[in-house]
């Protein structure tokens, strides 16, 4: 798991202690670089996020990641080309712009709370998310396009991509450590099996 300061790294952490892995935490680019797999963890800003990993040095070193690699809430923001918050040039692993989430009459942004995953098409990650129930828990003011990476998509207001995957590099909008069944099963396949 990469330090890159989110809220959420300690509930993510012990999410995977649940299905029986212990993560390490890390800022060290040769131990991302040398990892099975990594999870990029993130509450907060897109700014804030990708000031730290330039901080650490670690933007180039998640460039070049060939293992899989899991964004989570921000840490999938920071996956595309560019966060409209605080205008932010991201790591540019999937293309797209990340947007904020329009409010109006009955659709009050930030997004929080549980919502429906619909499915755009069969995927070894979003397979078992799906059987599991496909509710997820969000909290979010930006969101990603639904594109050719979308895997599942929700509405809140607007379609947003929900779970993302290209190569080696999938994200997850909602948070998987509150997402009870649903987040276990995103988790599981991210571990165990191939993304696409």
């Amino acid at each position: 798991m990469v330090d890159a300061g989110g809220a959420n790294i300690g509930s993510v952490r012990y999410a995977l202690q649940r299905l029986g892995v212990e993560p390490e935490l890390t800022t060290d680019a040769a131990v991302i670089g040398g990892a099975d797999r990594v999870i990029l963890p993130g509450v907060g800003t897109a700014a804030l996020v990708m000031q730290r990993l330039r901080e650490l040095d670690l933007v180039q070193a998640l460039r070049d990641l060939q293992a899989p690699l899991l964004g989570v809430c921000v840490g999938m923001q920071v996956l595309f080309e560019h966060s409209e918050e605080d205008d932010t040039a991201c790591l540019g692993l999937l293309q797209g712009r990340v947007t904020r989430l329009a409010a109006s009459a009955g659709i009050r942004v930030p997004h929080m709370g549980w919502n429906a995953l619909q499915f755009a098409a069969p995927s070894a990650l979003a397979d078992d998310v799906a059987a599991a129930g496909g509710h997820a828990y969000f909290v979010h003011s930006y969101a990603a396009p639904v594109s050719a990476d979308c895997l599942a998509w929700c509405n809140h207001g607007q379609p947003f991509a929900a779970i993302v995957a290209r190569g080696n590099v999938a994200g997850a909008q909602f948070h998987p450590e509150r997402s009870a069944a649903v987040g276990a099963a995103l988790l599981r396949s991210f571990l165990q099996g191939p993304l696409a």
